[in-house]
């Protein structure tokens, strides 16, 4: 009797963590990141706020792990490299750009952790940093330094400054309106000659460098 209590006081225990992850990610994309306080993730969960506390410590301990339970980088990481590649990554560079572009306008979340990001200091936002810059590093090293040689810090800059532009076209989007330079960046036509924009500013950069 006392082991199957024990067992179904650890599955309580376990779901009540699930059911606390799942609001920080509910409020988070309703909200944003300063809604994320001790109550109204409890009332969101539909849990006493004291669970907070048994299941993570405290409220910090819920935001990291909810922050370090998600992979929003796995888009990008070195197992999505093709096993053989001869023109130095240019044509994996345009694809996994644009994939980028669409993945951060499908993921709700991920625009809010970006946000979130920017505006505060936190351990587990610099770690999800951290990973961002391994899982690139690992592309950079792997193709295009290699490519470019004396150049490819320059390659470096450019791709840096593509990356941050897809960002904040997709947070513009969602958060202050689509029209940017005229273009429509949350319709079909607008995205579309954004991407191929990025195909020809990748073409460009290869042929330049």
């Amino acid at each position: 009797m006392g082991r199957k209590t024990v067992a179904g006081t650890i599955r309580n225990k376990d779901r009540s963590r699930e059911k606390f992850l799942k609001s920080i990610g509910k409020i988070l994309t309703s909200s944003g990141y300063t809604a994320l306080k001790t109550n109204q993730i409890a009332e969101e969960a539909g849990l006493d706020r004291k669970m907070i506390n048994k299941c993570f410590g405290d409220l910090n301990g819920l935001l990291d792990e909810y922050i370090d339970s998600h992979d929003f980088w796995s888009n990008v990481k070195g197992d999505k490299i093709p096993v053989t590649i001869t023109d130095g990554g240019h044509e994996f560079t345009k694809t996994m750009l644009q994939q980028q572009f669409d993945y951060v306008k499908n993921n709700a979340e991920f625009q809010k952790i970006l946000l979130w990001r920017l505006s505060e200091e936190r351990e587990s936002l610099k770690r999800l940093t951290e990973k961002q810059e391994a899982n690139g590093e690992n592309l950079l090293q792997a193709i295009t330094d290699p490519y470019f040689g004396a150049n490819a810090e320059k390659y470096r800059a450019v791709m840096a400054i593509l990356i941050a532009g897809t960002y904040y076209l997709n947070l513009y989007a969602a958060v202050n309106g689509s029209n940017f330079c005229g273009i429509d960046t949350a319709s079909e036509d607008g995205r579309k000659i954004i991407k191929e924009s990025l195909s020809f500013l990748i073409d460009k950069t290869y042929e330049g460098l």
